[in-house]
């Protein structure tokens, strides 16, 4: 508690000259920027607008009633971060939770680190610095990494540098928004894994996607066993080779007797379906046996 309330007392001197309009600072090169920028600040909360850029839209409201209920018995121990725009005004760039949490708890002010940045930068850093929480969904941060594409023209090698991401794990976020929205959903509300939505985009028919999903869900089933399923699905769709029929024959009366009397015996023959056959020669003593070997080796 004592180390919350030392990082509130460090800032309250330095907020007096934010709300001295003769130091209104715009710029590092601005008197009185170095004692400002990159500070940690008591500023009020009134002061603090939403960052437009945040890409975090979850907000879980029985967690932020905890933290409120922290905040009120420790403060806030980790400052968030804000760039300052006009006189006395200023943009979160992260913490929207604790900003929350904070207002929550009946705070007036709250401690925060003071950068100078446009909106380009101000982008970069709330979505850099988002996307590395542990706390975010992996719809959340699928929607950071398509932003920081889309908006500041970078590509996913790029981005991989930045975010310090395989671009194969880049990749397979980015592949998630591909996903029906309901399914996009279910992942952001936890019903389903990142590893079910990975298994689930390889189904491009939408309506079977939705299907296997539902199943997905009211039999939870696990990763492996959707891949399973989809796999299924995939197989039913390659075309199936037409078996060749096989040719047979049958054996009549009159060719059976042809070996017959060429052996003296009652000669069975027999022919399987697949045109294969066998014949058998009975023979009923040693003496019988020599007598067919002879014929044969005619």
């Amino acid at each position: 508690m004592a180390k919350a309330v030392k990082k509130q007392a460090l800032g309250r001197g330095l907020s007096a000259l934010l709300k001295d309009p003769s130091n209104d600072i715009k710029s590092v090169e601005d008197k009185g920027a170095d004692k400002v920028v990159g500070n940690i600040i008591e500023l009020e909360l009134d002061a603090i607008e939403i960052n437009p850029f945040q890409p975090r839209t979850n907000f879980n409201e029985e967690t932020l009633k905890e933290l409120a209920k922290s905040i009120k018995e420790l403060g806030v121990i980790q400052p968030i971060t804000v760039r300052k725009l006009d006189f006395n005004k200023f943009q979160l760039i992260s913490g929207e939770r604790r900003l929350r949490a904070s207002k929550l708890a009946g705070l007036e002010t709250i401690p925060a680190y003071i950068r100078l940045a446009n909106d380009n930068e101000s982008l970069v850093m709330a979505l850099v610095e988002n996307i590395q929480r542990h706390d975010l969904d992996p719809i959340e941060i699928s929607l950071s990494y398509q932003r920081l594409i889309e908006e500041i023209n970078l590509t996913q090698e790029e981005l991989s540098e930045r975010v310090g991401k395989k671009r194969s794990t880049i990749t397979n976020y980015l592949r998630l928004l591909k996903l029906d929205p309901i399914i996009q959903t279910g992942i952001r509300d936890g019903f389903i894994s990142m590893g079910h939505g990975r298994a689930l985009i390889s189904v491009e028919d939408d309506e079977v996607q939705s299907d296997i999903y539902h199943k997905v869900i009211t039999q939870n089933l696990s990763v492996r066993e959707t891949e399973a399923l989809v796999k299924k699905y995939q197989d039913s769709l390659k075309p199936q080779t037409a078996k060749q029929p096989t040719k047979t024959f049958e054996v009549g009366e009159t060719q059976q007797k042809v070996f017959t009397g060429f052996f003296g015996a009652k000669v069975d023959v027999k022919v399987a379906g697949n045109g294969k056959g066998k014949i058998t020669i009975p023979f009923h003593s040693e003496e019988d046996f020599n007598r067919i070997l002879k014929l044969i080796n005619k």
